[in-house]
C-alpha cells in the first residue's frame, strides 16, 4: 500500500513523473476497464510495477478496482474531474484514440 502524507498536495509532477504510471493511466483512459493481465499486455510492463502504480492511482481516485471473485477489473474514473482532464489532454495531444 502507498503511504500518503496528508499534508502533501497531489501535484501533476507526481502523476507525470513516472512514464510507467502515465502508460497505465493512458491505457485505462482509452480502454475504460481492463484486468491487470490486459494492462500488463498493453503496456508491456511487469506485474510488480503495474500493481504498484495501480495502487498509487487508486489512492488519488483516478482508478477504481472492482473485484469479481479472484478477478480484478481496473476502471478509469471518468467521473473524477482530474481523470477526465487527463483523458481530454491525451485526446488533444494525440488526437482521437
Amino acid at each position: 500500500m502507498i503511504a500518503i502524507n496528508n499534508n502533501k498536495k497531489f501535484l501533476i509532477e507526481d502523476l507525470l513523473g513516472s512514464r510507467a504510471r502515465v502508460k497505465i493511466l493512458k491505457t485505462l483512459a482509452i480502454n475504460e476497464e481492463l484486468t491487470i493481465s490486459l494492462i500488463i499486455k498493453k503496456t508491456k510492463l511487469n506485474y510488480v510495477n503495474v500493481s504498484k502504480h495501480l495502487d498509487y492511482l487508486k489512492v488519488f481516485n483516478l482508478v477504481q478496482e472492482k473485484n469479481f471473485g479472484r478477478i480484478k477489473i481496473f476502471r478509469f474514473k471518468i467521473e473524477n474531474i482530474k481523470a477526465r482532464s487527463f483523458k481530454n489532454f491525451i485526446e488533444i495531444w494525440e488526437g482521437d484514440f
